[in-house]
């Protein structure tokens, strides 16, 4: 009997699940840009480092005085 109203219940489920309505699908309007072919011309002074990210890997890696371990 058990096992009689598992599988009725199951199948009830299932039922359910194929019935819900599905929904139709919203479709995204794009919008379009266009490509600036313009460069500007001026004099500017680039720096260039000889690491990559050497400034912040240089300010990331600094030590304070409470990061020595201590012995207890």
């Amino acid at each position: 009997m058990k096992t009689l109203l598992t599988i009725i219940f199951i199948f009830f489920i299932s039922f359910a699940a194929q019935a819900q309505d599905n929904t139709a699908e919203v479709k995204v309007e794009t919008a379009k840009k266009e490509i600036v072919t313009e460069t500007a011309k001026e004099n500017s002074v680039a720096r260039l480092y000889r690491f990559k990210n050497s400034r912040i890997k240089k300010e990331l890696s600094f030590k304070t005085s409470k990061n020595t371990a201590k012995l207890a």
